[in-house]
């Protein structure tokens, strides 16, 4: 499957992987109207992309993500300036449910989304993030819910993601505070799986993760994933229940045979996507 070219994003696939990596590095990759478009876009694509079985995202230049485009918001009061209060507000939550998409279309891929995180992660940025399943930083990284210094409460999902990912309390003084949050104090509190030293070392050592998933029954990843998604939203009994129904339905998969006669014959399992 050929790779859509986007003007905001560079996309490229190569060994089930496919990499992801916001590209306006001029403004510290802000994310504007066409970025927010693009993001749901390549995450719809992806998910629908039966050769990817990963996908890792990152930033170019000096910073992952510097959160919304301030002309974004700009554009927002123009097309809210109609006379009548109530059509007004409609557009208004129209806008943030579209930009909400955005994120959610990466928590709802069904590949797994590791996010390689260097310099600013930043309001928007944040909330991409904490939507990704697995996330490792540099050292010098900076974490930082900006939102409230520009007035605004969080409304793309970080207020909902994060507090599953860190203590509610640290979340609430990073929401209250707008305080930067480093790549290591990130490790220490679980934000991040690994801080490394730079950028060069993490993104080496980030695509050695995302091969050894790609390595792995994508048919099993996918339902591993979905299955973690579901009993994150539910209590321990019905996340059993489901699971028991997941592998009542695809335990006799192919890829158990596959996996079964590879250790036996002391070789690398081949997996169909």
């Amino acid at each position: 499957m050929q790779t859509p070219t986007y003007t905001r994003f560079l996309v490229t696939e190569q060994d089930h992987v496919a990499q992801v990596v916001i590209n306006n590095p001029n403004k510290a990759n802000a994310l504007d109207t066409t970025a927010w478009q693009e993001l749901k876009s390549i995450f719809t694509q992806l998910n629908d992309n039966e050769g990817v079985r990963v996908i890792v995202l990152s930033g170019e230049g000096k910073h992952f993500c510097s959160g919304i485009d301030i002309q974004v918001l700009m554009q927002l009061q123009q097309e809210a300036s109609v006379a009548c209060e109530g059509r007004k507000r409609e557009k208004i939550r129209q806008f943030i449910i579209a930009l909400q998409q955005s994120i959610n279309a990466i928590a709802e891929c069904a590949k797994p989304v590791i996010a390689a995180i260097h310099g600013g992660c930043i309001g928007g940025g944040l909330d991409i993030v904490a939507a990704c399943d697995m996330r490792y930083a540099t050292e010098d990284a900076g974490f930082c819910l900006k939102e409230v210094d520009m007035g605004l409460v969080a409304d793309l999902g970080v207020l909902q993601r994060l507090p599953r990912i860190i203590p509610a309390g640290l979340v609430r003084e990073m929401a209250y505070t707008a305080k930067t949050v480093s790549g290591k104090e990130a490790h220490r509190i679980g934000l991040v799986t690994t801080a490394y030293p730079d950028k060069t070392v993490m993104m080496t050592e980030v695509q050695k993760i995302a091969t050894l998933i790609a390595q792995k029954s994508p048919l099993t990843v996918r339902g591993l994933k979905q299955v973690m998604d579901y009993s994150e939203q539910h209590s321990v009994t019905d996340g059993l229940n489901y699971v028991a129904t997941w592998n009542s339905g695809m335990i006799l998969s192919n890829d158990l045979q596959e996996a079964v006669m590879a250790a036996m014959q002391k070789r690398a399992a081949q997996f169909e996507n």
